[in-house]
């Protein structure tokens, strides 16, 4: 046992530097999800780690940790780049989705379901529309759908959606026309929202999965316009 726990002592310096990573990859997740870093944008170690205050280190691990969740790029003697999807990472985050979201809804048990988070996602991009704010109307779609996968109150979920979410993020950037393509959503989201406030997760479910169904036929469809099959944009 001593020899065991002189190696955890060894280790220890470890503790702040991965937590840190981790928090500094929190933040860049976020800001990937929110659609601060298009596909294809060359994240500078300098100014990103002079913004947030972190050590080279830190920086390179937190990359690390987004490279494995495939939203970051290392090129070798280029740098590290915001990932640029294919047409089938696209057509498999949509299977993804199609899996857990609907899992979700199926088991959420009897109502009342507790929905005030969804409601407000609702109500974000019905503002965000009213302000002509398309991409914040995408954003808002990405908070209700996530805030949807939280109903199941999974630690294990939440953490394997905000991924695929922030993949998402990755192919409406670059989408041409985002009013198009989001705005059909935020009647559907609300109906979603008012199946469940009805207690009627079947109706639900349904309307989900036509939902998913048509969102991936529309993101492909355009992704494919925009970007080749292997990811590489044709201006």
């Amino acid at each position: 046992m001593a020899e065991q726990l002189t190696g955890l002592a060894d280790d220890r310096a470890l503790l702040g530097r991965t937590s840190t990573a981790e928090r500094v990859s929190d933040i860049l997740r976020t800001r990937i999800a929110e659609g601060y870093f298009p596909p294809g944008t060359r994240l500078s170690e300098d100014s990103i780690g002079g913004a947030l205050g972190v050590s080279r280190n830190t920086l390179r691990e937190a990359f690390r940790l987004l490279t494995h969740e495939r939203l970051l790029v290392h090129e070798l003697n280029r740098g590290v780049f915001v990932r640029v999807l294919t047409v089938e990472d696209v057509e498999d985050i949509y299977r993804t989705r199609m899996l857990v979201e609907c899992a979700v809804v199926r088991g959420l048990g009897e109502p009342p379901y507790g929905l005030g988070d969804l409601e407000e996602a609702v109500g974000e991009g019905q503002r965000a529309a009213r302000e002509g704010d398309w991409n914040g109307v995408g954003t808002a779609n990405i908070h209700f759908h996530r805030e949807l996968v939280a109903l199941a109150g999974s630690d294990r979920t939440d953490e394997l959606m905000r991924s695929v979410f922030a993949e998402l993020r990755l192919a409406f950037h670059l989408v041409d026309d985002p009013r198009r393509l989001h705005e059909p959503y935020l009647v559907r989201n609300l109906e979603i929202l008012q199946a469940l406030q009805s207690g009627d997760r079947d109706k639900a479910e349904r309307l989900l999965v036509v939902y998913l169904e048509d969102s991936l036929r529309r993101v492909v469809e355009v992704y494919r316009r925009r970007v080749g099959e292997d990811g590489v944009a044709l201006g």
